[in-house]
């Protein structure tokens, strides 16, 4: 639908100064005058010469009146001038909403004009802050009124300027000097939100993410943790290490079903079990038949299960018991021969899927030298190339970890590799959360 060009209007007032509804016909001083107008078919919108010095690009200024005439006109600026003001005028809050679209540039609020609250003479200005909070707002006052001016500002406005000594050049250079101190207001608000969200996301990965309890112990510890969740801090994969008085290591990785903040909420609270647990003396069946009580108990739904695989080395560190709850089973690597994985055939199902469920302890001889990695199908479940159906699977990742081996990486580095490595081969982001442990035992 096309719109007709607004009727050119026959200026009142003089070149320097905006011409200001007389007080007979202000609302402040004569009641007759405050009764609500009917709205015109469009508002009035008209173009004015700005500054010399502006950039190109016309400036749009939204001017709050309740003026029936709407006698607010902008001053005009010398002919020649690149960049013009053009000026919207809305007689309400209501019209105001409507007018407030992208394209204004800023909002004058004259201070005169009577808001909701009689005892709060800023309470129209405080409503337009909160009607627009992402546009800069000028706040209009008569010369004797600096101390309301100033209270305009302390509550959020940019700048205000005084009716008196308003002129063309004037009102170009504080639109777009209100413009980018809003900008730069917005910049740095978002710079301290997302700093406070950074610190408060470290203190989360400190409470969350487990501190390995290896004391006295001569195994060295690694992990690397991913989630897949985009921007989430953590995912349902869970991981601890812990070491009982007796000189016992354990550790366990493991795997809630899913990928949301419950599932992540969930693996919390199972790590944190397992760790109780473990450090009041439960192992194999008895802390697996527990963790998954804890499980039933915690999970939202009945579908919901837990995959997880618990390591006990011994304090001589040279053997090892292994539980498997439908989980992967390990990678060891004993000194002098290539990195395989452990047996896992007589492993037990996923905590949560059986009631009666058993999950049998396999014995495991280290030897001296070794390094044990335990990880979820995160690292595994990638595809060996961009487009193709294949996962890179245990068998894949098993001659991975051989060749990182091979080039001498170890500990953090030969787990930052091979999720590195995964994902390059995968050609992108890793769908499913990911979670490896490496525990080294040198000669």
């Amino acid at each position: 639908m096309s719109v007709p060009a607004p009727v050119p209007r026959q200026r009142t007032s003089s070149p320097t100064a905006p011409a200001i509804a007389s007080p007979a016909t202000h609302p402040a001083t004569n009641p007759a005058a405050n009764r609500t107008a009917l709205p015109s078919a469009l508002p009035e919108e008209r173009r004015y010469p700005a500054s010399e010095n502006a950039k190109s690009g016309d400036l749009v200024l939204l001017v709050i009146e309740d003026d029936p005439r709407r006698t607010f006109t902008a001053p005009e600026h010398p002919e020649g001038a690149g960049v013009r003001v053009r000026v919207r005028t809305a007689r309400n809050l209501t019209e105001a909403e409507r007018l407030l679209t992208d394209d204004i540039h800023c909002i004058l609020v004259d201070l005169a004009l009577p808001g909701s609250d009689d005892s709060d003479d800023l309470a129209l200005l405080k409503h337009v802050l909160r009607l627009a909070p992402r546009h800069a707002v000028l706040a209009l006052a008569a010369e004797g009124d600096g101390e309301r001016a100033a209270a305009a500002v302390r509550v959020g406005a940019q700048d205000f300027l005084f009716r008196d000594e308003l002129d063309g050049r004037l009102l170009s250079r504080a639109i777009r000097y209100a413009v980018e101190r809003k900008r730069a207001d917005i910049a740095q608000r978002q710079l301290t939100e997302s700093r406070l969200r950074a610190q408060e996301n470290a203190r989360l990965e400190r409470g969350l993410l487990p501190t390995p309890l290896l004391q006295g112990s001569d195994l060295r510890f690694a992990a690397h943790y991913r989630p897949g969740r985009s921007r989430a801090l953590l995912g349902g994969d869970f991981y601890d290490t812990v070491r009982t008085p007796d000189g016992t290591v354990h550790a366990m990785i493991g795997d809630v079903c899913g990928h949301g903040p419950d599932e992540a909420a969930l693996g919390v609270e199972l790590r944190i079990a397992w760790r109780a647990l473990t450090l009041a003396g439960l192992s194999g069946d008895r802390l697996l038949s527990t963790l998954q009580q804890v499980l039933e108990h915690e999970r939202e739904s009945e579908e919901i299960f837990a995959t997880l695989c618990t390591v006990d080395i011994a304090p001589d560190g040279r053997r090892a018991g292994l539980c498997l709850a439908g989980h992967p089973s390990p990678l060891v690597r004993r000194a002098g021969t290539a990195a395989r994985l452990l047996p896992y055939e007589d492993g037990g199902p996923a905590l949560g899927l059986l009631a009666r469920a058993r999950w049998p302890r396999l014995q495991v001889e280290l030897g001296g030298a070794w390094s044990l990695m335990m990880y979820t199908d995160g690292l595994i479940e990638g595809r060996v190339g961009p487009g193709e159906k294949q996962r890179l699977g245990q068998d894949g990742m098993v001659e991975m970890i051989n060749r990182q081996l091979a080039a001498g990486l170890r500990g953090d580095a030969l787990l930052e590799a091979a999720v590195a490595e995964a994902r390059e081969l995968n050609g992108g982001e890793l769908t499913d959360d990911v979670a490896v442990l490496l525990l080294d035992r040198g000669e």
